[in-house]
């Protein structure tokens, strides 16, 4: 049994776009995948501020298989990004418009995120400072002052994440 997942298959190489069709085929994909993104960032913000991240994490593989198909399909559109501005400017202006939302949600989904890890970083450590405060015997000087402990009396923290 390995313990690594197996790793995802190349992405498609990149499609040169040469028809209005396709342009809009691809501006339709782009905007279906961060619509989804979307979904699952809203859901997933929802999730962590209300505390579960258990239920939170479970989204992260529909996320990343969303995360690559944006990846391609932002590739294709850069490579296609000419030909789009002299056929279609009002689709671009509009997938660009679009997109600064997409970014903006992604900063809020970010805040949240790195909000949390703050959070249950500050809780661990103070956990932690609290078990050491408990086992570190308290000694004091010749001239009565707090003698801080060796590297021998400080013992790490292990925690079992899978509760």
């Amino acid at each position: 049994m390995s313990l690594h997942p197996q790793a995802k298959p190349a992405p498609a190489p990149a499609r040169a776009i040469s028809t209005p069709a396709e342009a809009r085929k691809l501006a339709e994909e782009l905007m279906e995948v961060m619509s989804g993104l979307l979904d699952i960032i809203e859901r997933e913000t929802e999730l962590v501020r209300a505390g579960n991240v258990r239920e939170a994490m479970r989204l992260e593989e529909k996320k990343g298989d969303l995360s690559r198909r944006y990846m391609i399909t932002v590739e294709n559109l850069k490579n296609g990004q000419k030909y789009l501005a002299q056929v279609a400017p009002e689709l671009l202006a509009t997938l660009r418009h679009h997109h600064d939302t997409f970014r903006a949600m992604l900063q809020i989904n970010l805040t949240v995120l790195a909000t949390a890890h703050a959070v249950s970083e500050g809780i661990v450590r103070g956990v932690n400072t609290e078990i050491q405060r408990k086992t570190i015997p308290s000694t004091y000087t010749a001239s009565g002052q707090r003698t801080a402990p060796g590297p021998r009396n400080i013992t790490p923290l292990s925690v079992s994440r899978s509760l």
